[in-house]
């Protein structure tokens, strides 16, 4: 079950970049916002995302731990900051980021509660 969790978090992490991606190339739409209004960090966040992602497997609590605060921090600057526009909220890139980022969190603390996590210095000395 630990692997499969592993495995489904680090989906979620391609499926939020891929998204994001889709957002900066201008193929999904946030509601209203045009090109102008986008934020720059549509072009940094899949590169986040993907680093996060492939991180997972090295089994280090304390970088899961800094990839669920940031996974959260990203959440709530979303709903803080788009609350008030429905449309870029419950349109297609925001549903999908969302729940990929939710599903991700959820993941990351599964993780966190059920891992034994891998001190770097074993992960070097075994190999693993």
């Amino acid at each position: 079950m630990y692997r499969l969790a592993a495995w489904g978090t680090f989906i979620m992490a391609l499926i939020a970049a891929i998204a994001y991606i889709l957002m900066g190339m201008g193929v999904l739409k946030a509601g209203n916002l045009t090109d102008d209004a986008m934020p720059s960090f549509f072009y940094i966040i899949p590169t986040a995302y993907i680093i996060m992602g492939v991180c997972l497997f090295l089994r280090w609590r304390w970088v899961r731990i800094a990839e669920a605060v940031i996974v959260f921090f990203t959440i709530a600057v979303f709903y803080a900051r788009y609350f008030d526009q429905p449309d870029v909220m419950w349109s297609a890139p925001g549903l999908i980021t969302k729940l990929a980022q939710i599903l991700m969190l959820a993941g990351l603390i599964y993780l966190l509660v059920k891992g034994k996590p891998v001190k770097a210095t074993e992960s070097k000395q075994t190999g693993g």
